[in-house]
């Protein structure tokens, strides 16, 4: 029931495990687990494809992820240091209820703190207030012995402060369901994939049923089913998405013109059109609104 085949190895002396990332990327392919998942992006910006919907991800950003809920941290071409070789940094907790904490989690003194992490199985992304203190709770349970009692404590003072987070937004739809089949998840990732891969060139309905091998009326009804929107509004916002990190990247040598053709899209009247119904404003008062927040130089325009 995967999205991609993904195990985590959980050691006989541990009951959770945190990672440390330095790597040019992210995983790079849409997966799901059983276990609950915290990540911090110390390093790194990109795009997180989890259930259906999409999130832009920062160095800073900490977000919770559900229990088999399919996701992906595509990680930005332009934030790949080459003097480092790497391009994405950061901590990752993996954790299963079910698994050697279960005893621990059917305690009646944790019944409060299992509710919240089960009824925020979709996902979110903790408040930027949260990030200091969180982030350096993740560093000490990193740097602390995984046989010591103590590393446990920390791990559960570390959820006590995320169950202290009100006003939740989920990163999927409530009515998002990861119940979906083996051969389902793997047709969906490829379809992600492509469109990910492909998004700033001219993608057609036709091109994408075939990497599904479907006809295009069954793609539609099958990608409106498992994402809840149609193709070619997903495709927009892939683009804009991208397009938004271009006009805000302070290259001087862009323009709106050149950002437009570079996320795909075959006039400027378009992408003006598509840019204002899904950001809300147009190009110009989006980088203007850009430019007043971070007193950054303005783009060419």
């Amino acid at each position: 029931m995967k999205v991609f085949p993904f195990t985590v190895l959980l050691p006989d002396d541990k009951s959770f495990i945190i990672q440390q990332v330095n790597a040019p990327h992210f995983y790079p392919y849409l997966h799901r687990h059983e276990e609950y998942q915290i990540t911090w992006v110390e390093e790194g910006e990109g795009t997180l494809i989890i259930g259906n919907c999409m999130h832009a991800f920062k160095s800073g950003d900490i977000f919770f992820i559900g229990t088999n809920l399919p996701h992906l941290f595509k990680s930005n071409s332009e934030s790949f240091n080459i003097r480092t070789g790497t391009g994405a940094k950061g901590y990752i907790v993996f954790f299963n209820l079910n698994g050697k904490l279960a005893p621990l989690f059917n305690l009646p003194e944790m019944k409060e703190l299992k509710s919240f992490i089960v009824q925020n199985s979709h996902g979110f992304k903790l408040p930027a207030k949260y990030n200091r203190s969180v982030s350096g709770k993740l560093v000490d349970i990193y740097a602390s012995p995984p046989t010591k009692t103590d590393t446990l404590f920390k791990f559960l003072e570390l959820l006590n402060e995320l169950s202290g987070i009100r006003n939740i937004v989920p990163l999927c739809s409530p009515v998002y369901s990861p119940a979906i089949s083996e051969n389902e998840g793997v047709r969906l990732r490829n379809i992600l994939n492509f469109i990910m891969q492909n998004y700033n060139t001219p993608i057609t309905l036709e091109n994408v049923s075939d990497v599904a091998y479907m006809t295009p009326q069954a793609f539609c009804r099958y990608f409106k089913k498992h994402t809840g929107r149609k193709f070619i509004s997903f495709l927009n916002e892939v683009r804009i998405n991208e397009a938004c990190k271009s006009l805000v990247a302070g290259n001087k040598g862009h323009n709106i013109s050149g950002v437009a053709y570079g996320a795909g899209f075959s006039s400027i009247t378009n992408f003006n059109r598509v840019f204002k119904s899904v950001i809300g404003s147009s190009p110009k008062d989006y980088i203007n609104t850009y430019n007043k927040v971070n007193n950054s130089p303005m783009l060419s325009i």
